[in-house]
């Protein structure tokens, strides 16, 4: 099974906005700590599907976001996500309640000590790094673990980007 969907970190004054998953029941992010973002719908382009995921998760209109990266997910149990990864530093709006969790600002130095996916790791560090475009493949191993990592086509040493 294939699915497409978008992530985006919201910015603001050294902070993520952070999205703790606590409602949805048989949630693969159940209890984490992820950005905000969605599914795509039928026709929806990656820009489209993140400007109406933030708005309907958070009430906020993006005014400044940049795609970052695509990260393939391949979950070890039969489900590969292939994500549209986006930074965002500019919004609008009021915020609303989210019906999947909780949202809240975290200082960036904060964000590794959270619940997080461990792939979530790396690619915070990243977009820390990187001024421009990548491509992330996360394989795991079917019970969360994380086994394998490439960037941009070239395997990667997780020990160096665990932490």
């Amino acid at each position: 099974m294939t699915g497409l969907s978008t992530l985006c970190y919201i910015e603001r004054d050294g902070k993520y906005l952070m999205l703790h998953r606590t409602v949805k029941k048989n949630d693969v992010n159940k209890d984490k700590w992820i950005g905000v973002g969605g599914h795509f719908e039928a026709d929806e382009s990656p820009e489209e599907c993140l400007l109406r995921e933030v708005r309907e998760e958070t009430g906020y209109t993006l005014t400044s976001y940049q795609f970052r990266a695509i990260i393939t997910f391949v979950s070890g149990d039969g489900v590969t996500e292939y994500m549209s990864l986006f930074t965002a530093d500019g919004f609008t709006g009021d915020p609303i309640p989210c019906n999947e969790g909780v949202l809240e600002w975290v200082n960036k130095e904060e964000v590794l000590n959270l619940n997080i996916w461990e792939g979530d790791k790396i690619f915070f560090r990243l977009l820390e790094e990187m001024e421009g475009f990548f491509s992330l493949k996360l394989v795991y191993d079917g019970n969360s673990h994380l086994v394998e990592a490439a960037l941009n086509g070239k395997p990667m040493k997780l020990g160096d980007y665990l932490f």
